[in-house]
């Protein structure tokens, strides 16, 4: 059976923070624990709409997933069961640190669904 991240982020292509993720990647990604996806943008930098998923959350910043932990976790473990990702949706990173992630990261660990972090733009 081929191994499957458990957090797949989707960021803006060639934006600074897909710039810096690529000069510095986290250790949650060499480890092959989340993957990065760089999609195409809109005329203002802004990530395009998924063409699936089901938005769980949307939060202004990452550093929202650290203060806002306990709701990541609910809103992810009490989605119930379907086929759709889960989705949560960050409006603006400058950069990504693990310890924001983390929150993430555990909450997967309690749905069967792929989940998806998606950050619209850069700060």
């Amino acid at each position: 059976m081929a191994y499957r991240p458990r957090l797949i982020i989707q960021l803006p292509r060639d934006g600074a923070l897909a710039r810096r993720l690529g000069a510095q990647a986290l250790e949650s990604v060499v480890s092959g624990e989340v993957a990065v996806e760089a999609g195409p943008t809109d005329a203002e930098g802004n990530l395009e709409s998924p063409a699936a998923g089901q938005v769980v959350l949307s939060l202004p910043s990452p550093e929202a997933l650290e203060r806002e932990a306990d709701e990541v976790h609910r809103v992810i473990a009490h989605a119930g069961t379907g086929t759709k990702p889960l989705v949560v949706v960050v409006e603006a990173a400058e950069e990504l640190r693990e310890e924001e992630l983390a929150a993430v990261i555990d909450a997967t660990h309690h749905t069967s669904r792929a989940v998806i972090l998606r950050i619209i733009r850069d700060a």
